[in-house]
């Protein structure tokens, strides 16, 4: 094998490596133990491989190929994250006066709302707690744009969840 074809190699597997190492972090944050040690175990297997051909010929530029490979699956990684968006959000909008159009219309769209009145420095806020599906949050994003300009967002990544509206309304965009 070529000295080019081992560079273009190496950085093929980790552009391959680094993607599968998010997925099995998500996976392993996400309480998915078994898909976690699966992607472990192919994961080892990349690294062990492109570690190997890096240390066969050891080369300068080998090694920046190496590095670079993996800053660039990190940008793999990343996107290939958000594409999956794996889970789900608790989002906590913000709002001074009660949107209650906004509400509903985020009800008629299956999220399920809970909606707080509280104190804050300058007088009532009113505060919506929404979970919702990581594929959807653009499309939340934009409704509460659209109805709530001035809102502000807080989204949190829940571990678990356990009964309520959420079980049977929570749906993911087909």
């Amino acid at each position: 094998m070529g000295q080019a074809s081992q560079l273009l190699l190496i950085l093929m597997l980790q552009l391959l490596f680094v993607p599968v190492l998010t997925l099995r972090t998500i996976m392993l944050v996400k309480g998915k133990t078994v898909i976690a040690a699966m992607f472990g175990t192919l994961e080892t297997l990349i690294y062990i491989f492109a570690l190997g051909i890096v240390f066969q010929d050891l080369t300068t530029l080998g090694m920046l190929v190496y590095a670079l490979g993996f800053g660039l699956g990190i940008l793999v990684g990343g996107f290939v994250e958000r594409k999956l968006a794996i889970g789900y959000n608790m989002i906590q909008v913000h709002t001074q006066e009660l949107p209650a159009e906004l509400i509903q219309k985020m009800r008629d769209s299956g999220y399920g709302v809970t909606h707080y009145q509280g104190q804050g420095r300058d007088g009532v806020r009113y505060r919506l707690d929404v979970l919702a599906a990581r594929t959807r949050m653009k499309e939340l994003r934009e409704l509460v744009e659209h109805y709530e300009p001035k809102a502000f967002l807080v989204a949190f990544d829940p571990v678990d969840f356990k009964g309520g509206y959420m079980l049977k309304g929570l749906r993911r965009p087909k």
